[in-house]
Parts: C-alpha cells; structure tokens; sequence
C-alpha cells in the first residue's frame, strides 16, 4: 500500500490536543500524519501501523471528501468509540497484535494514547 508519514503534522497536534493525548497518528488521505511520536517509534507498533492503513483503505474505498463525511457523521452519531471505521480500524490493529508474541507486545514499543476511551457514548438525538 502506498502511503506517506508527516511527522510533527499540525493537523494531528491539533488532534492531540483535541484528544488531550501525549501521541496521535491520524490519516488525511494516503498520509499518516503523526504528533509526539516519531516515525521510527511509530513504524515499530505493528498494531498501530495496521490500525492506520485501514484508514487508508477507508479512504481510497469511499473517495477523500466522502469519506471526511462519511466518518464525522459517524462520530457525530455513535460517538468517536463506536464510530464504525475506528471499531474496524482497531480490529485490523488488534488482529494484527495478536499474531505477536507476547514478548515483543511487552517490549516497551509506543502505546499510542490516542485511541478511543470507553467514556465516549452515544451522543442523544
């Protein structure tokens, strides 16, 4: 898959703040634009890169400004939790851990905080 890493991006400092969280990578077509984590540091969390290249899929599948919408709307509705293309994003970076062994999961790689919080519910219609 092809694809392209912004370190340092503005765009996901501002998430990172948005998110209160010390590290955040976050797709913007086919790049991954990172804030409080470096590349390498990223590249090493297999699960993480995964978690990021389904976004890309994501985006090439619906088109750029659809699926912008597509997964703000989402969000607005079920929250950033239970938004339908994180829920598939974090199975794709979870399956990918699994595979692992516990070893190498426990080997001090980056935990990106920037993963939805259980505290995100369904926002009342």
């Amino acid at each position: 898959m092809d694809y392209k890493i912004v370190e340092r991006s503005f765009f996901a400092r501002i998430a990172r703040m948005v998110l209160k969280s010390s590290n955040v990578a976050m797709v913007l077509g086919k790049s991954i634009h990172l804030s409080g984590v470096s590349r390498t540091e990223f590249l090493r969390n297999e699960g993480w890169l995964a978690h990021e290249l389904c976004h890309i899929r994501q985006f090439q599948e619906h088109g750029f400004f659809r699926f912008l919408w597509l997964y703000l709307r989402e969000s607005w509705r079920v929250g950033y939790y239970n938004n339908k293309y994180e829920v598939e994003a974090r199975k794709a970076g979870m399956k990918h851990c699994q595979h692992e062994s516990p070893a190498k999961r426990a080997s001090g790689a980056v935990q990106p905080t920037g993963f939805p919080l259980p505290a995100d519910t369904k926002k009342e219609v």
